[in-house]
Formats: C-alpha cells, structure tokens, sequence
C-alpha cells in the first residue's frame, strides 16, 4: 500500500471525478471527504478544463486553489498564482480554422465566454456543465480586446489537425469524444500543477491528483501519485499510479478509506 502520510495538497479534475456527468451533481459522501480531508490540513485543488466563471460551487466547501482553464489562469483567496493566455494572433487563427470546418467556437476569459455560434456537439459539451452557449454580437470584441485563455469548440480527434493548422503556440487538450479545449502550447494541466506546487514550496511527492480524462496525463506527470476514476479513459489508467472506484459510487471517498486519508 502507498504511503499517504506525506500527501500535503490534493489535485481534483471536476467532470467525471467530483462530479458524475451524468447525476451533473456531487454527492453527499463526496463533499462530506473533502472538507474531513481539508480539517486533517490537506491543501485542495479544484483542476479543471472549466473556467472561473463556471465552476460549480459546494455548498459548505471551499478549495484552497483553483487551476482552470486547464491549467492556463491558476489562483486562490489572495492572488492569481499563474497566466498564460493564448496568443491573439494563435486566438484569431483557430477560430478562422474552425470555420473553415464549419466548427463554431466559444472563446474564454476569466470574465466572459462567448460564442460566435453553436452546433450540436459544442451545445452538449456546455450542457454536461450545466450551461448555455452564449452566442454573443461582440464575440469580436471580447477576442480584440481580452485576455483569451481557452478556445472550445466540438470536433473529433480527426478534426484537431485542421483546427491547429498554422498555429504555433497552442494545443488540445480533451477529455471528451465529442469536443476540445484549445490552450496555449506550454500549458496544461501539468504546467499550472507545478506553478501551484512552487507556490505553496511543495514537492511533488507530496502532492495527489485524482482525475478521469486524457487531460488529466500531464497533471498525473506533475504530482507523486496519479489516481485515475474507475470512469477514467485507458490511456490516463495507462500512466496513473492506481485506480479508484467509479465517480457514481463515491470512489474516491472509499481510496482516502483504504489509505488512511481520512
């Protein structure tokens, strides 16, 4: 059995490991593990492709920190701990890409998400969090005159070469089928793992991730002990360190059981 003695912060993805994307809620038992490992002195991460704007809020828990955008716009309380938009020229090129494939994207900064359109996959990708496209008249606006830190857009693993066409400083990062994130090249969520790890002067070793999906490798690369969802894809089983329960059965209040977590 691993020792968990060491474990100072806890990294959490949020869709299909907190949350069941299908319940779209946490449960009772999962809200009750986070604040009995927050009041054993855990430092806790939400790590997620979400951004400020929609993260889900628990009633009666807060995180210590916050790494959304997939790692692009990492905070806490006090301070922004680390920001890397994507390049407005990079910004301009994807969208242009996507609709030469006829891919209507939704561009994100830490205070707007806005749309230039919406087909089917993108409306379901927004759903499985609970929100609405916002297709918006100053989408332009928003990408001349703020700071973009994630593109979305639907489109199948067959369709990213398309969508980066040109671009040189910006890359997928997926965790669904159906649609994608679009982040700057040196980001990820391994990038805004190590940046909250340095913050708080904590070693990797010490550090715990639990995650479900392909974005979720480079945060498990970051971190001493990757955890991948029983729900998780094979390729984040392949590089995790073990496997926990599934997220409709409370798996990861039954790991932190196992291994003297709580």
């Amino acid at each position: 059995m691993m020792n968990m003695d060491k474990i100072k912060i806890i990294f959490f993805d949020i869709d299909g490991t907190l949350i069941d994307i299908h319940s779209r809620q946490i449960t009772e038992k999962m809200l009750e593990t986070l604040n009995c490992l927050k009041n054993r002195g855990i430092l806790l991460c939400l790590s997620t492709g979400r951004g400020p704007l929609t993260l889900p809020r628990f009633e009666g828990w807060e995180a210590d920190a916050f790494l959304t955008f997939n790692g692009s716009y990492c905070y806490n309380g006090q301070e922004v701990i680390y920001r890397n938009p994507v390049s407005t020229e990079d910004v301009k090129k994807i969208i242009q890409n996507a609709a030469s494939i006829n891919r209507p994207v939704s561009v994100a900064a830490t205070d707007r998400i806005v749309a230039n359109g919406a087909d089917k996959d993108l409306t379901d990708y927004f759903a499985i969090a609970r929100l609405k496209v916002d297709i918006s008249d100053d989408f332009e606006d928003v990408v001349e005159h703020k700071e973009i830190f994630q593109i979305m857009s639907g489109g199948r693993e067959d369709e990213y070469p398309a969508l980066l066409q040109g671009v040189s400083r910006a890359k997928v990062a997926a965790w669904w089928d159906r649609a994608l994130d679009i982040v700057p090249a040196d980001s990820g969520k391994g990038a805004g793992v190590r940046k909250v790890l340095e913050y708080y002067h904590l070693d990797p070793s010490e550090a715990l991730a639990f995650g479900d999906g392909n974005n979720d490798i480079e945060m498990f690369q970051a971190v001493g002990t990757g955890v991948a969802m029983e729900n998780a894809s094979d390729e984040l089983k392949a590089v995790a360190q073990d496997v926990c329960g599934h997220v409709a059965e409370d798996g990861i209040y039954h790991y932190c059981i196992t291994h003297g977590l709580l």
